[in-house]
Parts: C-alpha cells; sequence; structure tokens
C-alpha cells in the first residue's frame, strides 16, 4: 500500500493546535497522527509541513458549477479545479442547470460526469419543483446530500409557489430539505414600486432594496413554519439578514448557512464593484454583515459556504434589473476567511468548525471533515506567510473573473490532498488527478426520517 507522510505541520483541528505534528496516509485512509517527538515511520512520500498549517479539506455545501448546459460559464472540471486550488476537498453542487436536476435520470448524469471530471469530491442536490414530490422516496440516500427548494427565483427559475406542493415537499422529503428563500411577492411588490418611480435603467445599488430584507424573512418564516409543522430538517441556505437568525434552532432542526460573500461585503461596495457583488440573496447594510459575523462567532451560524455561481462578464452588465446574479468564490473563501483571522472577526479554529467540521457533521458525510485516525485523507496545507495578489493570470474559474482581483492574501494553500492524492502540490494543480483523486460522497442520513 502506497503511504504518504505530512511531516511537522502545525494542525489545526477539532479547536486545538498540535504544533509540530505530522500525518501518516495510507492510500485514501488518514493511518496514524503522530505527535511532536515521536518516531516517524518510513513512507514511500514526504511533504515537509514545517511551518505549514494543515486543516481539513474543506465541505462546500453550496455551489453551481453549471453543467449540463450552461458550460460557457463554467463546468465540473473547471470549477472542482479552481476549488482544489482554493483547499475546497468535497462539494454539493446545486440543480438550476439545463436540464435542471429535477429527475432521477438527470441526477444519475450528473454524478457520471463528475467521476470522469472531477478533481475532488463530489455530490448533487436533487432539485423540488411544484410537481416532483413523488419522486422523493426514489432518491439515492447514500449519495444524495438534499432536496433544494427555490421558494423565490433565482437564477434557472425553480421557483416553488405552490402552497400544496411545498407541504408535499416537506412532508414527504427524507432528506434534509435546503432551501433558498426569497418572497417573490414582497420582490415584485418592491420591484413595481422602484421601477415606477425610477424606471427600469436602474444601478446595481436598488438590488437590495428590491430583494429586501424584508423578502429574506418572510420568505425564511414560512419554510421554518413548514419544518416544524411537518418535522423535516431544514438547512436554511445563505443568510443575508440579521432578523433571519431568530429562526435557526438546532435542537429543532433548524440550520442555517451564511456565504463569505455576505461576511465580507456590504452595500457601500456597490459603488465600486457593482454587479460583480449582485448575488441573491443580495448583499446588505453593514449592520446585517455584522450581525452574521456575530452569529458565526457565538454558535448561531455553523456552516460557512460560498454559493459559487460563475457567470461572464458580459452576463453581469446591466444594473439591478438585468445582471446576473452570482459570482465565483469556490478558490478564495477559505483565504477569505482567513484574512478576517487576521482581522480579528474570527478564529483560524472556528473557521475550521464552519468550513470543514460541520458540513460533515450536520450532512452526515462519513468519514470526512475531520483529521481523524481511519477518515479519508482530505487534509490540505496552507502557508501564512505567502503573500500574493488575486488576478486575472491566477483565476481558475473559467469564467476568468473575481470582485477580489487586485486584492493581497497573505495565505496560500500549497497542498490540497484528496483521498490521499495530491491533487494541489506547491501551489499547482496536479492535472492527471482528475477524474482519479475525486470519490462521491456518502452520507448516513439516520437521523432524518
Amino acid at each position: 500500500m502506497a503511504t504518504l507522510l505530512i511531516k511537522g505541520g502545525t494542525i489545526i483541528n477539532e479547536g486545538k493546535r498540535l504544533e509540530g505534528a505530522s500525518i501518516l496516509i495510507r492510500d485514501e485512509r488518514i493511518a496514524k497522527i503522530y505527535l511532536s517527538g515521536e518516531v516517524l515511520p518510513d513512507a514511500d512520500r514526504v511533504i515537509s509541513a514545517k511551518g505549514l498549517l494543515c486543516l481539513p479539506g474543506v465541505i462546500d455545501d453550496q455551489v453551481h458549477f453549471r453543467e449540463p448546459g450552461l458550460m460557457h460559464k463554467g463546468d465540473i472540471a473547471t470549477e472542482s479545479r479552481a476549488a482544489a486550488l482554493g483547499g475546497v476537498t468535497s462539494y454539493m453542487e446545486m440543480p438550476n442547470c439545463n436540464p435542471q436536476t429535477t429527475t432521477l435520470e438527470a441526477w444519475k448524469d450528473k454524478v457520471e460526469r463528475a467521476k470522469d471530471h472531477s478533481y475532488v469530491n463530489y455530490s448533487f442536490y436533487f432539485g423540488a419543483t411544484n410537481d416532483n414530490s413523488r419522486l422523493l422516496n426514489q432518491l439515492d440516500l447514500e449519495h444524495t446530500p438534499g432536496v433544494k427548494v427555490f421558494m423565490g427565483a433565482s437564477t434557472g427559475n425553480m421557483l416553488v409557489d405552490k402552497e400544496e406542493a411545498l407541504k408535499d415537499i416537506f412532508d414527504s422529503s427524507p432528506l434534509i430539505i435546503a432551501t433558498h428563500c426569497e418572497s417573490e411577492e414582497v420582490i415584485q411588490r418592491n420591484k413595481k414600486k422602484v421601477i415606477e418611480e425610477y424606471g427600469e435603467e436602474i444601478g446595481v445599488e436598488w438590488h437590495p432594496i428590491i430583494r429586501s430584507a424584508e423578502a429574506c424573512y418572510q420568505s425564511s418564516h414560512k419554510a421554518a413554519r413548514l419544518a416544524q409543522e411537518s418535522g423535516a430538517k431544514l438547512h436554511i441556505l445563505h443568510l443575508s439578514t440579521a432578523d433571519e437568525l431568530q429562526l435557526l434552532d438546532e435542537e429543532e432542526g433548524i440550520t442555517g448557512e451564511v456565504c463569505v460573500h455576505h461576511l465580507w461585503f456590504t452595500d457601500e461596495d456597490y459603488a465600486q464593484l457593482g454587479a460583480k457583488i449582485k448575488w441573491n440573496p443580495a448583499v446588505k447594510g453593514i449592520e446585517h454583515r455584522d450581525a452574521l459575523r456575530t452569529a458565526v462567532r457565538d454558535g448561531r451560524l455553523n456552516i460557512i459556504a460560498t454559493d459559487h455561481a460563475p457567470h461572464l462578464l458580459t452576463e453581469k452588465e446591466g444594473g439591478a434589473l438585468k445582471a446576473a446574479s452570482g459570482g465565483p468564490l469556490v478558490q478564495h473563501s477559505l483565504l477569505m476567511m482567513m484574512d478576517l483571522v487576521r482581522q480579528g472577526v474570527f478564529t483560524l479554529e472556528r473557521v475550521v468548525e464552519c468550513m470543514c467540521h460541520n458540513p460533515a457533521t450536520l450532512f452526515e458525510v462519513v468519514d470526512r471533515g475531520y483529521i481523524r485516525e481511519g477518515y479519508f485523507a482530505d487534509v490540505i496545507l496552507v502557508n501564512p506567510n505567502s503573500p500574493w495578489i488575486v488576478s486575472k493570470e491566477n483565476i481558475a474559474s473559467k469564467c476568468g473573473w473575481s470582485p477580489l482581483e487586485g486584492l493581497t492574501f497573505y495565505d496560500r494553500v500549497e497542498y490540497t490532498i484528496v483521498n490521499g492524492y495530491e491533487v494541489v502540490r506547491e501551489g499547482k494543480v496536479v492535472e492527471e488527478t482528475r477524474g482519479v483523486a475525486a470519490q462521491s460522497l456518502t452520507f448516513d442520513h439516520k437521523k432524518w426520517r
């Protein structure tokens, strides 16, 4: 059996720092963790991790890789390659592609595509519609992370707006229900009012006024009510407001996710970055950003993800009403959070909990998300003293741009190890690992229903 020894790094795992520790990997699993000073075994290959931080691989529970049907923006190969460069070793991908992942055949097709093309571990949500709840009891529970429900229209127009359909989904889903929550009624009312007063050629700064905090709260409140009435497990994606935080109750099975852009940007940034920071839900005022940051620190929000959603720059033109919503962040999400650690906003231990441990725990991912003996060897090594500038030349996403261009990061992912394979080595992708290193995530959903 092939062995790899990661020697003498600083392991950040389960709230602890182990200085000068080493990890022995045998084939796809972590065989043993050695503390500083312990006698180390020989290995087929040794990576010196002196001066490097050794973290579990990041698990991103919300990405849009655009395959099939929207592959001019991104595809499984290009976006998983970007993920690997950012230390993301596993992802859960969304259903609003073309065709939408709302049939069993479409879901199986995506799995087959990933087997051949993904650089990192993969899984795919099943998309709920107004009329496909009958399929929920036929899902592959071992390999499906959850059921995605758009309770607000977004890219792909998968809005589930019939009350009876929502009730059927919440009553019958055997998996966690992950929701996009924005009230279409409130959005349309706001939109009508703004257009009547200012016309249709309005700037992107109107986006958080149209897709308002009220729109988010009303929809999230409705989702929480449905979950409470049905007993379903609810995971509210990309929370963007202070008020929504009061709806979370892990003991009752209602959890939330926050995305890096809602922890980083505020509505003041529209003036400089325009539609490059146009997402659904919208980036809002600093009071919302700061409330979300506080909720991460105090444990009300326990998962940090990206909602990585590439578009071409030409598709980001047109202001609040016409520019596409979404942007590429999977390559830089961990580094953004580590920058916030440098600023004193979070601790690195908390970042690891929210980006690595907690997604694995919530979705019951089998043997991943932690550096533990016997777990899959999904490990990343980060150099905390390697400044570099985000530029078009080093952006891996197919769309070729980032809202972070020109920003200096002081941390760099040097190694990304997926199931024992070095997918990123010394900051560069090992291209021959595509379709070889990655595995389909497996889930143990015994707790759901």
